[in-house]
């Protein structure tokens, strides 16, 4: 087989028919003449299909390489590293999937896949977010959607847009978290609502939400809701549950976030991924606790199901130390300090096998039940941590909350000038 030739069919052609020692004449076909194979050979000429299959069989070699210059076996190798790459990602390895990825992409045969390439670079930009590196996979991302736009089937084009927002999000830039996908919802027909629709429209309500876009995230909840009803994936569903129900608690409605969130365990089943009816429940439970209208039956059946999540899984790291922080505050609220203890020094060993966001969220919660606790040496110990990470943290609604609760948290173990500059900062967060 010849090697890789950049020239376009016509070059592929000739460089085929010398190597095989062909004349024009002994491509000689009804459909062909000696003139018509120069044309195509000199680029004046532009085979159609049908065309470069019969000169495919006439010149013995694959029709792949006579439209990109790849042949059946570098094609071959390129999607068994596209696979390899896949794997590593799906199997938490990050790292290695980068590696490959990028190797891929660097891959000069790749310029004449189209279709391949940018399956390569998509992956690098799952990869790029797998490692929380946002900013990289917000460029690459932006590139492949101006290089693209013409080519992309409407499916390619709403995943780019859901990753872009996503990767705005996570980078603090909620502005065009929300104009990228509501470009893309906004021109869709809502009548044809896809998978894809609803989980950009998903991406979508939770940068409402974490703007603080709480009148415009209510209007489109009702649209998404209905939208994630008529595709009918039971998962997508659970999902727009989910987020309706902390839009829910963001404005103040705690018994409509409940029925949300028992909607989503409801819908999603049993017959569901075992972490994420995990995380349904634990939403559920922080919910429960978080109304006042949850009662000591209620609080005390909370704390029994966690404990049985919690034993049956402990390793899941996040969602364990979802469940413990739960506890924690089910116990508090039952005034049972001892067993609050227990499970914020349960906590803490959790906080040291976990990444940047989830850790900090673990060390708030350990900082307020120590306040509650009356250490406040210890709560000091853990707000300190909060703080420095929330001062290198993007600007957004999010970290202004953390900011409120590590503010009060300071105020109420003594530290009033902590507690002021703490203040400040929620404030600035949003802009005041």
């Amino acid at each position: 087989m010849a090697t890789k030739v950049l020239t376009g069919p016509g070059g592929r052609i000739k460089t085929v028919r010398r190597q095989r020692g062909l004349s024009q004449a002994q491509l000689a076909h009804p459909e062909l003449s000696d003139s018509y194979v120069s044309l195509i050979e000199s680029g004046k000429r532009v085979p159609t299909p049908s065309v470069l299959e019969l000169l495919a069989g006439k010149l013995d070699c694959s029709l792949s390489y006579l439209i990109s210059g790849v042949n059946t076996e570098q094609r071959e190798q390129i999607e068994l590293s596209l696979q390899s790459a896949r794997r590593a990602l799906d199997h938490g390895d990050p790292d290695r999937a980068r590696a490959e990825y990028a190797g891929l992409v660097a891959d000069d045969t790749l310029a004449e896949l189209p279709q391949l390439r940018r399956e390569a670079e998509l992956g690098l930009a799952d990869a790029m977010q797998a490692g929380r590196q946002w900013g990289e996979a917000i460029e690459l991302l932006t590139r492949i959607r101006e290089r693209d736009a013409e080519v992309m089937s409407t499916q390619e084009r709403v995943s780019v847009a859901c990753a872009l927002s996503r990767c705005y999000r996570h980078s603090g830039d909620l502005t065009r978290a929300v104009l990228v996908a509501e470009e893309m919802v906004d021109s869709a027909v809502r009548s044809t609502w896809s998978e894809g629709l609803v989980r950009l429209g998903v991406k979508l309500l939770v940068a409402y939400i974490e703007r603080g876009d709480l009148l415009r995230g209510s209007q489109f909840c009702r649209e998404l809701l209905v939208g994630a009803e008529l595709v009918g994936d039971s998962s997508l569903l659970a999902s727009v549950h989910r987020v309706a129900a902390i839009l829910a608690v963001e404005n103040g409605h705690g018994a409509e976030a409940i029925r949300h969130v028992e909607r989503a365990i409801v819908v999603y089943g049993d017959a569901g991924d075992p972490s994420r009816l995990r995380r349904l429940r634990s939403d559920h439970a922080r919910i429960v606790l978080s109304t006042s209208s949850a009662d000591a039956a209620s609080v005390r059946t909370l704390v029994e199901q966690m404990e049985a999540e919690l034993a049956g899984d402990p390793a899941a790291s996040i969602d364990a130390m979802r469940c413990v922080m739960n506890l924690v505050n089910a116990e508090l609220l039952r005034g049972r300090t001892g067993r609050a203890a227990e499970h914020v020094a349960a906590l803490l060993r959790i906080v040291e096998g976990l990444p940047g966001e989830p850790a900090v969220e673990a060390r708030l919660s350990a900082g307020q039940a120590l306040v509650e606790l009356k250490r406040p040496q210890d709560a000091m110990r853990e707000l300190t941590v909060v703080a420095e990470w929330l001062g290198q943290a993007p600007a957004t609604q999010r970290t202004a909350r953390m900011w409120l609760a590590v503010a009060k948290a300071l105020e109420r173990i003594g530290e009033p000038a902590r507690s002021v500059d703490a203040y400040r900062r929620a404030l600035a967060c949003v802009g005041v």
